[in-house]
């Protein structure tokens, strides 16, 4: 999927909102239990129930690897369902890798590939040759983790290099490695000033903005700081929708909490 393929989306559901299938076996409805794989039975209703409002979905790995290969076939279950159903949406593999050499390329392989996501959020921590492996696919995307939404950011990410804090280092870096049309930014929503400065040094980059909800990241913050002339954003919000009921009408339930979302941002685009 490339750039003009994520923006006529944008404009035609008037949604930036990116729905975080972070899907916990344990929070799920129990009717679904009896389900021969509860997980993706919970996914494809969430799936279904919000597709309208939302021109994203971000499965977060971890929630899938914990229960081995059948966790694995949930969600490869998942990613199949949504580009065969709605292959308009943006998948997103909220995977957090960043190794180097073949081990990239390999992942890469899993994910674009094996997998069919349409980008992955990378860790820059081991510094370019972690990242270019990524970079190879065609319309895929690599999204890099600049500033997060957790407590524990400021533990490394506002340390100060050469007069920048170490995520302003890591956006300018990485504007060597790929243009606005292979890479995107995590920029957490619980930093909206920041945000600001992120994006007059990023004018041009999508950024993945998590921690509106649940996180407490506002909405209006971040579209007031982070919109540029294509929009520019994509907003994630996961326990908010897909928990918004834990009963059988769990599923009707996320859609009113995405439509919500969806209003708000079609109000300020």
């Amino acid at each position: 999927m490339n750039k003009k393929d994520i923006i006529n989306q944008i404009k035609a559901k008037k949604s930036f909102l990116c729905v975080g299938l972070d899907t916990d076996i344990k929070k799920i409805p129990q009717h679904l239990l009896k389900e021969d794989d509860p997980v993706f039975a919970f996914n494809k209703a969430i799936i279904d129930a919000t597709a309208k409002f939302a021109i994203a979905y971000k499965p977060n790995t971890a929630f899938y690897e914990v229960y081995g290969a059948k966790g694995w076939l949930s969600l490869e279950k998942t990613i199949n369902y949504i580009k065969d159903n709605y292959p308009e949406i943006f998948v997103i593999a909220d995977a957090k890798r960043g190794d180097i050499g073949n081990t990239s390329a390999n992942y890469a392989r899993a994910f674009f590939e094996t997998l069919r996501a349409d980008a992955i959020t990378v860790a820059p921590y081991m510094g370019v040759d972690s990242v270019e492996p990524f970079l190879g696919f065609e319309d895929k995307w690599v999204i890099l983790l600049a500033l997060t939404s957790n407590k524990g950011s400021k533990d490394f990410q506002y340390l100060n290099a050469d007069g920048k804090e170490l995520y302003k280092n890591v956006l300018l870096k990485s504007q060597e490695w790929a243009d606005s049309e292979k890479m995107m930014y995590v920029v957490g929503a619980t930093h909206p000033e920041e945000l600001g400065e992120i994006r007059k040094m990023m004018p041009d980059s999508f950024l993945l903005v998590p921690g509106v909800g649940a996180q407490g990241g506002d909405l209006q913050a971040v579209a007031k700081h982070g919109l540029n002339k294509d929009c520019g954003l994509i907003v994630n919000s996961s326990r908010g929708i897909i928990y918004a009921s834990n009963g059988e009408d769990f599923a009707e339930k996320a859609a009113e909490e995405a439509e919500k979302l969806q209003k708000q941002m079609a109000s300020v685009l």
